[in-house]
Order: structure tokens, then sequence, then C-alpha cells
């Protein structure tokens, strides 16, 4: 597909890179931005050759929040009926790890699509931050619920409440990034996990994904069945013979994805 908001790439061997590509906006998520940018996830999620996917911005802004514009006048029913957050509900749905490469602005809608994924990689420019209170109203997109699930209640009452931003070092101290890289090099880390994640089982990957995120949706007693039944479910597949015949041959695995 060609794409006007968005640019999509292959950087390496298992690896779906989407780059959202609004500079004059500062990646600004708009609804013909956040529509290219699912429907290139859902493509590839789709791809037998894709293991593993990366969304990043620009060094100066991941996205910098959705377009006030887009906004300001609405009524409630237009809220809705404009489906907007329901696009990061696509994002919910993607199968495949997907790792957010942040670099200068994560805000507002920006952070919550962040917090969407999988993993953050951030640069050591990155800035986190939920100001929608600045302008009446909080937010509407997984901030106050995916924030408090990270890095507890307190401290996302302060960013909700009060525009208190993270600095990237802040981010990692409180669990909200996986790890901090110099701005000319957080995206190649990125792409490196991705590629290591890619080279993973397929399918074990992707019950490992939704196990891991049931765990933060329900009680421990049912997340250790849900865990459960995924590992056996994992013995009917071709992945898992290969994998342990390797371990006791001391070779390299060799995954079919099935």
């Amino acid at each position: 597909m060609t794409y006007e908001n968005i640019l999509v790439e292959r950087p390496a061997e298992g690896v779906g890179l989407v780059k959202l590509n609004q500079r004059r906006t500062f990646n600004s998520l708009t609804g013909p931005l956040m529509d290219e940018l699912m429907s290139a996830l859902e493509t590839m999620d789709r791809d037998d050759a894709i293991g593993c996917l990366v969304i990043t911005g620009v060094d100066r802004a991941f996205a910098a929040g959705a377009d006030i514009k887009e906004m300001a006048g609405a009524s409630p029913v237009e809220m809705m009926n404009k489906a907007f957050i329901a696009r990061w509900e696509r994002l919910r749905n993607i199968r495949k790890p997907v790792i957010a490469a942040v670099s200068g602005y994560a805000l507002g809608g920006g952070c919550e699509l962040a917090l969407a994924c999988d993993m953050i990689i951030a640069s050591d420019t990155a800035v986190f931050g939920q100001p929608e209170i600045n302008l009446g109203v909080i937010p509407g997109a997984g901030g106050t619920q995916r924030l408090a699930r990270t890095i507890g209640k307190a401290l996302t009452m302060e960013m909700v409440l009060n525009d208190r931003r993270l600095s990237a070092e802040e981010a990692e101290r409180f669990g909200l990034v996986n790890r901090v890289a110099p701005v000319d090099e957080y995206l190649d880390v990125a792409i490196t996990l991705a590629a290591e994640i890619a080279a993973r089982a397929p399918v074990a990957v992707r019950l490992a994904k939704d196990a891991v995120n049931m765990a933060l949706e329900t009680s421990l007693s049912a997340g250790l069945a849900y865990e459960r039944n995924h590992f056996y479910a994992l013995f009917a597949t071709a992945d898992q013979k290969e994998g342990m015949a390797a371990f006791l041959d001391k070779r390299k695995p060799e995954w079919q994805g099935k």
C-alpha cells in the first residue's frame, strides 16, 4: 500500500518497522495517520515473514498527542461516532509483539500509543506525559489505566492531575521503559531487540505475549490457569518438538511457526 502519513520498512530479518511521518505537526495523531498506522500493523501481523513490529517517530517527537483541531468543537456523540479511541483498541488485537521506539515528546495520545505497545525503548531525550488536564479533559485512550498498572497510583495521579512529565531516565527507573539509549542509537536498539524476538518460536512468542497481557486483566488464580492452558497447548506444536529436540542435540532449532 501507499501511505501518506507513515513510512513502512523491513530493517532486519523478521522485523516490520512503521515510522510516523508528520514532522510538521510533531506526529500529531490525526484520524488518517492512526488509520494508516493500524492498517500497516495489521498487514504485518498477517505476514508470516515478520515476527516482531516496531513503531517509531522522529528524533524530536514520537508523537506529541492527538489532533486538538479534530476534537475542539466536538460533542460526546460526535466523539463516539468518530470512534477515534477505538483505533488504540485495534493495537491490542495485534498478536505479534510491538515495540515502541520513543524519542523526544510522547505526550497525551502519543504516550498512550507507546503504553499500548508491549515494550518501549527510549532515547535519552524522551519525555512522557499526559497533559490532557490542561485542556479540560482526561486521557481517553488508556493513559489512566495503563500508567497506573505500570508505575503505580501515586505517580499516575501526579502525571494525570498535574501534568508531571517523566524524563527517559525517570521512565526507566519507574519501569515504564525497558531501556534508554543515546538518541542516535535508540532505534537500532529497538530493531535489534525486535530481530532477537522474531528469531524465537513464533507460536510460543504469540502465546507468551497473550499470557503476560492477561496478567494485567485478571486475578492470579485465573491468570495461572490461563498460562497453564497455553503451556499445555504448545505441546501440540511442531516448534515445541523441534525446540526440545534441538536442546537435547545441542544444536540451534529451526522454527516452522506451527
